[in-house]
């Protein structure tokens, strides 16, 4: 059962990053992430309330402890990170064909293994370098598929965008490693839903922070913001995929390292929709970058069992 759910959550993934080419293209980017983390918000923000105020959730995957400061400013760092990253992948995700934004995306493990050999000094095995290899190798022919058109990944502004989303993306899975692991692993021991739904909520703020002082006084000059369903769509999408993730790591034999792998998976959705619905081009080459990339996740898969 948590193996067919971890498929489901990859399929929800796929279809949360197609709405969001839908609901970005010709539209003002601010506006349309202050709403996805609005609805977002709004969405997480009864298991808060829930679990502060009645016993309902207690024991569930879903109870939210809420914790002090002494929780919050961890979680406040992580948001700031998370909406970084959200903001930098939406400007990409706009501008660059969903066929290629998929695949990079799909790299993070990749980064965060990396990370994880720099930051706590863990060592790779020979799977795991064989994972990185082709992730290196996939980026490089993805780049051949680019020039093609027109997109110099050396020189063109958003891959830059794309690449710095990726990192902090990669950033926040070694401090989620961080939070989560239990003080005994040199950790903080945060619980996974309250991490979840309190990231949502400061996001909210920032991003309406920021559409109040940066994006409004110039809303004139830049690319208008028109309301679409599909920004709906991106957070139901987003918010589905994460419950389904977490109910199917509370099951009895559900293995992280499993259910992770198979949530990269969404890349190949999102990856059909830009050739069967954005009807993108060089869709034989990516396939095979494509490839690429998911070899190399079966790689790192084996390399961390």
């Amino acid at each position: 059962m948590w193996l067919i759910l971890a498929f489901f959550s990859a399929a929800l993934l796929g279809c949360y990053d197609s709405l969001k080419k839908k609901a970005l293209s010709g539209n003002a980017v601010i506006p349309v992430l202050f709403l996805n983390t609005l609805f977002c918000s709004f969405i997480f923000l009864p298991f808060i309330i829930l679990s502060s105020a009645t016993h309902i959730l207690d024991g569930s995957v879903f109870f939210a402890p809420q914790g002090g400061w002494e929780v919050q400013k961890y979680i406040l760092l992580k948001s700031c990170i998370v909406l970084s990253s959200w903001i930098f992948g939406y400007f990409a995700m706009k501008h660059l064909p969903l066929t290629i934004v998929g695949p990079i995306n799909a790299t993070r493990p990749v980064m965060v293994l990396i990370g994880a050999l720099l930051v706590y000094g863990e060592r790779l095995n020979v799977y795991q370098w064989i994972g990185v290899l082709l992730a290196v190798m996939s980026f490089y022919l993805l780049s051949l598929s680019g020039k093609k058109e027109g997109i110099n990944f050396a020189h063109n502004r958003w891959i830059a965008f794309l690449v710095i989303a990726a990192i902090l993306g990669a950033i926040s899975g070694l401090y989620d490693k961080y939070l989560l692991a239990s003080p005994e692993n040199g950790g903080v021991g945060l619980n996974r839903m309250t991490v979840q739904c309190w990231c949502n909520i400061y996001q909210a703020f920032m991003m309406g922070a920021m559409l109040l002082l940066l994006w409004y006084p110039l809303r004139k000059n830049t690319t208008p913001f028109r309301w679409s369903w599909y920004i709906v769509g991106v957070s139901l999408f987003l918010s589905a995929a994460d419950f389904v993730y977490f109910y199917a790591l509370s099951l009895p034999g559900a293995m992280i390292s499993i259910v992770s792998m198979v949530r990269r998976g969404s890349v190949i959705v999102s990856f059909l929709f830009g050739a069967f619905v954005f009807h993108e081009r060089n869709l034989k080459a990516k396939a095979f970058d494509l490839l690429l990339v998911l070899l190399g996740m079966i790689f790192l898969y084996f390399g961390s069992r």
